[in-house]
């Protein structure tokens, strides 16, 4: 099952939108969603993942698919 979408004109995985979201890899990620919010900077539709960054800690994080804005639920 492909959840592969388009961000900055790159095609991601799940695993790689976290990492662009974390700075780094993370160690599992869920699929990608619409966050159904538009992006603070430049109106661009924003998409969420949750992954873990740690063993120990789940995160929620946004991403524009237009501009490099990022954000996470932490």
């Amino acid at each position: 099952m492909a959840d592969n979408r388009v961000v900055e004109g790159r095609m991601v995985t799940p695993e790689k939108l976290a990492e662009l979201i974390e700075g780094e890899r993370v160690m599992d990620a869920e699929a990608i969603e619409d966050a159904d919010r538009e992006c603070p900077e430049c109106g661009g539709n924003v998409l969420s993942v949750g992954y873990m960054p740690s063993v120990t800690e789940f995160v929620t994080g946004y991403k524009c698919q237009d501009c490099e804005w990022r954000d996470t639920d932490r």
